[in-house]
């Protein structure tokens, strides 16, 4: 189990751990980690889905918060990054072939690891593309996951070397057209920490940047024509009015303000939309609030606190706030 997670000496993994792989859909092989809190009673259990190139390890310092609110949290890398199965003999492309692999990998997880062996009841905290995920499955969802927060949900793009609408019709042409193993864009993964969009914080940007050296395998590099085809149709359709009506799972909309990924503008307008979501705008905060600077990410994580058991009223965060 110790050689499936990695640690450095300034991330070490938390303790009282399980870790090991599943079957996802279409035997895809996919690694997992269940963390389980000090805390007795447990509050519960937080499904936690990743972003687009993020593993298990980068979130270590956000499990241990969870846990410390008496949270279990249950996580893995999503199909094709980090520890899991990569879906193309090119292994630095990041790719999907149906965005619906990704929602039946989250529902297998839930019916396989979560259910047997976590403790209720089942939250679900996301991050973009995780968060996009989640928005797709919720209809589905609503009988397993009582609460859901989402922070920065990927439902449009920006900061590219290339406008959206072009980034959608290039990327619909080259899938149409057969190419969609063809990547787009460049390899971000070692990206300076100025003028980054990621996080202002200089520490966490440091110590992730430590774990992709030690282990760049963990990491991919920038997405192919399909998976921008698959994900963008996604983030249209789930942005309808049409879909979020059949979400009835009560939702928090973590918004950073500075996202330099997501527009805010986007988040902002799929909360007007969304019957179900609450807005929690964070300003000053950038695209990935759990590798934010304290200020921000603690609002975030007192704002699930406060929301995931459904006892306790919301807090309000507000631009003096930050």
């Amino acid at each position: 189990m110790d050689d499936i997670l990695f640690s450095t000496p300034g991330n070490p993994v938390p303790e009282n751990h399980t870790a090991g792989f599943f079957e996802g859909h279409r035997g895809t092989r996919l690694r997992y980690a269940l963390f389980r809190s000090d805390v007795s009673p447990a509050r519960g259990t937080v499904v936690l889905v990743q972003g687009r190139n993020e593993f298990i390890e980068k979130y270590y310092e956000t499990i241990r918060d969870l846990n410390a609110q008496g949270l279990w949290v249950a996580t893995y890398d999503l199909r094709g990054q980090g520890g899991s199965e990569r879906l193309l003999k090119e292994v630095r492309k990041g790719h999907v072939r149906r965005f619906a692999d990704y929602e039946r990998d989250l529902e297998l997880f839930l019916e396989k690891i979560v259910l047997p062996d976590a403790r209720l009841p089942f939250f679900l905290v996301a991050h973009s593309t995780g968060a996009l995920i989640a928005l797709s499955a919720a209809p589905r969802l609503q009988n397993r996951i009582d609460r859901m927060a989402l922070a920065a949900p990927y439902v449009a793009l920006t900061g590219q070397s290339l406008p959206e609408p072009w980034i959608r019709r290039l990327s619909t042409l080259l899938s149409t057209l057969g190419f969609g193993a063809r990547t787009l864009g460049a390899d971000r993964s070692r990206r300076p920490f100025q003028n980054n969009p990621l996080t202002s914080d200089r520490q966490r940007f440091d110590r992730n940047a430590e774990m992709i050296a030690a282990r760049p395998d963990l990491t991919i590099g920038p997405p192919t024509a399909r998976w921008l085809y698959e994900t963008l149709k996604t983030a249209s359709r789930v942005s309808a009015q049409a879909h979020l009506t059949k979400i009835t799972i009560p939702t928090l909309l973590i918004a950073p303000m500075l996202d330099g990924v997501v527009p805010y503008l986007a988040q902002e307008r799929l909360s007007r939309n969304f019957r179900a979501g609450q807005l929690i705008t964070i300003t000053g905060a950038r695209h990935e609030i759990f590798q934010e600077r304290d200020i921000f990410r603690a609002q975030a994580l007192a704002a699930i606190q406060a929301f995931m058991p459904g006892s306790e009223p919301m807090p309000e965060f507000s631009e003096s706030a930050a």
